[in-house]
């Protein structure tokens, strides 16, 4: 028996960290070839891996980067046909400046520049909401004001102090209104 402890405690002496021995297995040959055959595919397969791994990175860096510039130009267009009403207003300007007393032609190009505007918005899917003799809804009203008024029925809008608008059936600015009351 103490023999067995002595043992015991000499294994545990010994440090854990030894090498183990390598062993030899031995195989058929078949057998070693289809391993060797699968090692290949595997290595194979490793490196496809790999390679879909890195263009599936690089195809998201692309794709983040197109994103960025996507939403940095995405107002390009509208912001063109504004800078063509901005001239239009700026000429405008400049002849009512230059002491021009044809006032019912300024006004015509201002009604003109105006049109254009309204058409430019409508191309864009921007519509005004309609308010005036509506009741009122708040999804696409806010009442800034009530007045009494008895020959309209309650809730309805008097005046439209601020126009609202849509912009493909979302509301992007509700319309604020004066509302009747009894």
């Amino acid at each position: 028996m103490q023999d067995q402890k002595q043992d015991q405690e000499e294994n545990k002496k010994q440090p854990e960290t030894e090498e183990k021995e390598e062993k030899a297995v031995s195989l058929k040959e078949s057998e070693f070839l289809q391993l060797k055959e699968e090692a290949d595919k595997a290595k194979v397969y490793w490196d496809r891996l790999l390679r879909l791994q890195a263009d599936f990175d690089n195809t998201r860096k692309r794709m983040d980067r197109e994103k960025q510039d996507f939403v940095k130009f995405a107002n390009e267009g509208i912001i063109l046909e504004l800078l063509n009403i901005l001239d239009d207003l700026e000429r405008t300007l400049e002849l009512a400046e230059s002491k021009h007393q044809d006032l019912p032609a300024f006004l015509k190009g201002v009604e003109m520049i105006l049109s254009h505007l309204y058409e430019m918005l409508k191309e864009y899917g921007i519509k005004p909401i309609e308010a005036e003799g509506k009741l009122f809804d708040p999804n696409y009203h806010e009442a800034l004001m009530q007045a009494e008024n008895k020959d309209v029925p309650e809730h309805t809008i008097l005046e439209e102090l601020q126009k609202g608008y849509l912009l493909n059936d979302r509301v992007i600015r509700t319309a604020k209104v004066k509302v009747s009351k009894k």
